[in-house]
């Protein structure tokens, strides 16, 4: 078959869903039956779940970023840019390369995974002087910064000064903030010890959340379970409380404590790429809204899936939606490649339907719990599932070995409490990590494709 006449299925996205499914399509499709491509700024599958412990250092960041050019047996197409406009009608994507070049890129079929960003809210100073938890430079960035506030507390003269540096607020009780909160305060637990001139008493940890509980998905039991054992850490919880200004010294709380602090990381929820606005179809609360089969209705060759679709939830009924979570967005992307080749060679697409497995939530150390397949478990054995199932997730050998190391390498030599400086010159909060100002408007992106036709 001539090349030009090949079928082009583009995927936007190299979270879990595109992924995956750029794997089965290649495994499943001959290489003349279609041509694959893959948009993603980043080379690499960027494993979320264990962002907080590349933030406390307990692993590395190379660890959970498994490269999609490993492989030599792959076969498809990566465009280093992000997706910014998607014209339906024409079925181009318009993308905004590493080097800034904006590219109009053509398809017959496209598969939407662009993921989420980080939800955030019209609250001054916010996007100004807040952290984020989303990528795999926040993360490490994190990191360098936690550090550096105990570092530059030591050096400090000023008792003030001191204090602020010393404590730390996280915002949002989902499994990214309390996560985060109970690693890092893990890292400033062990890490003050080699710091003699620093008062561990003035070390504090502030986890908040607007919502009355911690992960309420975990249930009653658990979720208390959870918060028992962040508060004997000496996490202070604060629930029913967010944010009402932030500063580059200080945090305003919603109930009128005014924290001082150095530190404020924003973990309140996710929200759809802004990509998905610019297809001007209907969405679910951001989501697009898709069939059952996880296609857009009415516009052949389109799927969605993952953070950024609204996919119904067969398996739990009652109109609902499948959560952005690991489990779904991998399996999803397994099946929607099925559904992209049963319309490619005209056979009928299935419905996705998954029954949820569970939840686990990694809290440091021996400090776990889980609910695997709706069994409650608290300590080591909660412990071990969760790292069980992360492991068993990783994609590669080559991740499972380096993230297994790892694990190994700190529960039994500890951290080094190394920063590497190399963002020291420049102070990075949320605005710098994720572009959201990048996406066009529907009319532009209209504006764009119809502009490159006439000047064919």
């Amino acid at each position: 078959m001539n090349t030009v006449t090949r079928p082009r299925i583009l995927v936007v996205g190299a979270g879990f869903a595109g992924v995956e499914c750029v794997r089965r399509l290649e495994r499943k499709l001959s290489p003349d039956e279609a041509d694959v491509t893959l948009v993603t700024p980043f080379a690499y599958q960027l494993y979320l779940p264990l962002l907080p412990q590349v933030a406390s250092g307990v692993l590395t960041p190379q660890s959970i970023a498994v490269s999609l050019r490993r492989s030599k047996k792959y076969r498809t197409r990566i465009i280093p840019g992000g997706a910014i406009g998607v014209d339906l009608k024409s079925k181009v994507c318009v993308i905004r390369t590493i080097t800034d070049q904006i590219v109009n890129e053509p398809y017959d079929y496209i598969v939407l995974a662009p993921g989420s960003v980080t939800r955030t809210f019209d609250i001054p100073g916010l996007t100004e002087h807040a952290f984020g938890m989303k990528t795999l430079a926040e993360a490490a960035y994190i990191r360098d910064h936690v550090i550096s506030q105990l570092d530059l507390a030591d050096a400090s003269q000023d008792p003030d000064e001191r204090a602020s540096r010393l404590q730390f607020v996280v915002v949002g009780g989902g499994y990214a903030g309390t996560e985060t909160a109970a690693c890092l305060q893990r890292l400033t637990h062990a890490a003050v010890k080699r710091y003699p001139r620093l008062d561990p008493g003035l070390i504090k940890w502030h986890l908040i959340d607007i919502a009355p509980k911690l992960m309420p998905e975990l249930g009653e039991k658990l979720g208390g379970s959870a918060q028992e054992i962040l508060r004997r850490r000496g996490i202070e919880i604060s629930l029913g409380t967010s944010i009402a200004k932030a500063g580059p010294e200080e945090v305003t709380f919603t109930d009128g404590r005014v924290v001082p602090t150095r530190t404020l990381i924003w973990t309140a929820g996710v929200v759809a790429s802004p990509l998905i606005a610019t297809l001007g179809a209907e969405t679910v609360k951001g989501r697009l809204a898709v069939a059952p089969e996880m296609n857009l209705p009415g516009d052949d060759g389109v799927f969605a899936l993952g953070d950024s679709a609204a996919v119904p939830d067969l398996a739990k009924g009652d109109g609902a939606m499948c959560p952005p979570t690991a489990q779904h967005a991998l399996r999803q992307g397994r099946h929607v490649a099925d559904n992209v080749i049963a319309s490619l060679r005209g056979g009928v697409m299935k419905p996705y339907v998954h029954k949820d497995l569970g939840l686990v939530v990694d809290l440091g150390g021996t400090d776990a719990v889980s609910k695997p397949l709706g069994i409650e478990l608290r300590g080591l054995p909660a412990q071990a599932v969760a790292r069980g199932y992360h492991w068993s997730a990783l994609r590669t050998n080559v991740a499972k070995t380096r993230v297994m190391t790892n694990w190994l390498l700190n529960a039994v030599a500890g951290d080094d409490f190394v920063r590497t400086g190399f963002q020291a010159r420049k102070a990075a909060r949320l605005k710098d990590f994720e572009y959201t100002d990048a996406y066009l408007t529907p009319e532009q992106v209209r504006e764009r494709v119809e502009g490159a036709a006439r000047r064919e």
